[in-house]
């Protein structure tokens, strides 16, 4: 019996699979990803719980059952066989599963993992991202990141948007619109 050559087996590539935890279990799924060396992300946002006279910060997920995982298709396939109440999430129209580019989740991971408490964490379907401007914030914290620069319902000032479509946007607190340029302007260079 031969060995068959490494380089002739064909590489399964990790995805950011955006999935859920059915029944607020998402802290035990991202526990049990942790342990099988699985990367994940889960949102998490904190509060501050005064207990008598003593203020308590408590970190919680921002989202109700919604984490990231970054992994291969088999291996997520493999490890959902023990955690029933993992589920992939999917795009309604063409009935797969939600992969979320690479980019696109660095950015959203940027943003949220700073469990900044002025972030606003909104459903996809309450914004119209074609009406706001594409922007690159140049400086602050979140100096880089890349999003959309619109007017939120509710809020007094425009606030750059970072989105994974179909899934949840956030939006970062004001940003000052000096602090924000444009991207229409790089593909003019051009």
């Amino acid at each position: 019996m031969t060995v068959p050559d490494v380089s002739d087996l064909p590489l399964e590539e990790t995805h950011w699979f955006a999935m859920r935890a059915t029944y607020r279990r998402e802290m035990e799924a991202k526990k049990q990803l942790d342990l099988a060396g699985i990367t994940n992300f889960l949102p998490m946002t904190s509060t501050v719980k005064v207990v008598g006279r003593t203020r308590k910060k408590e970190y919680k997920p921002a989202i109700s059952g919604l984490l990231f995982v970054n992994t291969t298709e088999s291996r997520i396939q493999e490890f959902k066989q023990g955690l029933p109440y993992l589920q992939y999430m999917m795009d309604f129209r063409s009935h797969k599963k939600i992969i979320i580019p690479e980019k696109q989740m660095k950015d959203f991971i940027a943003v949220a993992g700073s469990m900044d408490e002025q972030l606003l964490y909104l459903p996809p379907e309450e914004l119209d991202l074609s009406k706001g401007t594409p922007v690159r914030i140049l400086g602050g914290k979140f100096k880089g990141q890349e999003g959309i620069f619109m007017k939120i319902k509710g809020a007094r000032d425009r606030r750059v948007v970072i989105a994974i479509q179909g899934v949840v946007a956030v939006a970062l607190a004001t940003v000052s619109p000096n602090l924000v340029e444009p991207l229409e302007k790089e593909s003019k260079k051009i």
